[in-house]
């Protein structure tokens, strides 16, 4: 089940849009004039498959629509009627099928006075111990004061939803949302809200972490992760494999040829698991059988043998494509600053430099230590890579932002080449020609009211 295409109406009381997704291209791409709303569009999407519905009221638009590739669709509402009366502002969900008839559902939200009440009695002290690092970095925020409602939500809404009253959706509309998955890339990337699971305070506080530091101790986990999943499975097939020698059938099908073949096969992909730092250098000494070893007294073990590593190396197989696929986009842009990313289990991204600097020694980098550009480049398609499921419709807010026009250039042959891999449909807004190149034929424009 997929996304053909979406539409709203009333959106900031001006404007009417239509955008059909380019589903054989697995790209859409929209653009228009600033304050059209294509930036809206996407949260509006997000906001409503992701249950975060503080968010889609405080977006001002009459209907929603989103139409699906087996003739269904839903429509948001929001009601007009009431839209002055804040305690009784409702959003009508619509669900649409051909052959049946429509279910609704009316989703009240949470701003009810007692709601109100509830969430500021937590946030107004949780919010203490962080407020003195939010400040420099979003501006709307004070020292002296507590947050507003509408901002601790947009803020921490992934922190504090759960603390909210809500109202349990039909079944009808969590099959719906089951089946779609939306991830929203936003413009601010390189800002990591994420718990602080030491805190000694009932509820978790938020802190703040460089999002390129955040997912490089991620990667770093993914990674260990995956060792240790190879290191199980090469402990059960390494204890039985005599017995599995014993009784393998000798195959007379099998020549020297293949085996060998075989054997340069598997070192070849032990070298690609060490360059992407999945495995060391001095892992599995068993990998250096020779193939002039082969004779016909060891060819049964060794069939059995070849049979035991591509097993336990397939368990990196995924991970690895990824990591080589993102090691290669971003090496071929970091040339031009003489840096050089590469990976390893301790510290996930490992970030070196040729440049000799008289103010350091070091060639060693920080994440941290990378331009805005290159962090949001490096945050943008580890997004796309690792924080992604199969399948899944993925907004992209202004990829462009930061980025030279070298690298805006590249961008759609990158995504195009991730999209493929990681196997995703994409949605971007953009202000930048050079992000399209001559691929208007994605292109969707947004345009203002008919006169």
């Amino acid at each position: 089940m997929r996304i053909k295409q979406i539409s709203v109406r009333g959106l900031f009381g001006i404007f009417d849009h239509v955008i059909p997704l380019n589903i054989d291209e697995h790209i859409t791409i929209i653009h228009g004039p600033n304050g059209f709303g294509k930036t809206a569009i996407l949260r509006i999407l997000n906001s409503f498959f992701n249950s975060r519905y503080a968010h889609l009221r405080a977006i001002p638009f009459r209907i929603f629509r989103v139409e699906f590739d087996d003739n269904t669709s839903v429509q948001i509402i929001k009601n007009a009627e009431n839209a002055e009366d804040s305690e009784t502002n409702n959003i009508v969900f619509n669900f649409y099928k051909h052959d049946s008839k429509s279910a609704s559902f009316a989703f009240k939200g949470v701003n009810t006075r007692s709601d109100r009440e509830i969430f500021l009695s937590f946030a107004s002290d949780d919010l203490i111990p962080i407020r003195e690092q939010i400040y420099p970095l979003l501006r709307s925020l004070s020292t002296e004061r507590s947050l507003s409602l509408e901002n601790s939500i947009e803020v921490f809404d992934n922190f504090y939803s759960s603390k909210l009253k809500s109202q349990e959706e039909p079944d009808w509309l969590e099959e719906l949302k089951s089946n779609i998955h939306i991830r929203l890339i936003e413009s601010q990337r390189l800002l990591n809200f994420v718990p602080n699971r030491s805190s000694r305070r009932s509820a978790e506080t938020p802190s703040i972490l460089s999002t390129v530091s955040a997912y490089s101790d991620e990667l770093a986990k993914l990674m260990q992760d995956k060792f240790k999943e190879y290191g199980t499975i090469s402990q059960s097939l390494d204890r039985t494999f005599p017995v599995r020698v014993v009784k393998q059938q000798p195959s007379t099908d099998l020549t020297d040829e293949q085996l060998r073949h075989q054997l340069n096969e598997l070192e070849a992909t032990r070298s690609r698991l060490i360059e992407v730092g999945l495995l060391d250098k001095d892992e599995d000494t068993e990998f250096q059988i020779q193939p002039q070893d082969i004779d016909e007294s060891t060819k049964n073990a060794l069939s059995v043998y070849i049979q035991d590593v591509e097993k336990k190396l397939s368990v990196f197989a995924e991970i690895a494509s990824k990591i080589d696929l993102l090691r290669k986009i971003i090496n071929n842009k970091f040339a031009y600053s003489y840096k050089e990313i590469n990976f390893s289990k301790e510290k996930g991204f490992v970030v070196t430099t040729s440049y000799d600097s008289p103010l350091s020694n070091s060639k060693t980098l920080l994440p941290t230590d990378l331009s805005s550009g290159e962090q949001h480049e490096l945050v943008l398609l580890y997004e796309l890579l690792f924080k992604v499921q199969p399948n899944s419709l993925v907004l992209i807010d202004e990829p462009e932002l930061s980025l030279h026009v070298g690298w805006q250039v590249q961008f759609l042959k990158d995504l195009q080449d991730i999209t493929k891999l990681a196997d995703l449909n994409i949605l971007m807004a953009t202000h930048s020609p050079d992000i399209i190149q001559d691929r208007w034929d994605l292109t969707v424009e947004l345009k203002g009211p008919q006169q």
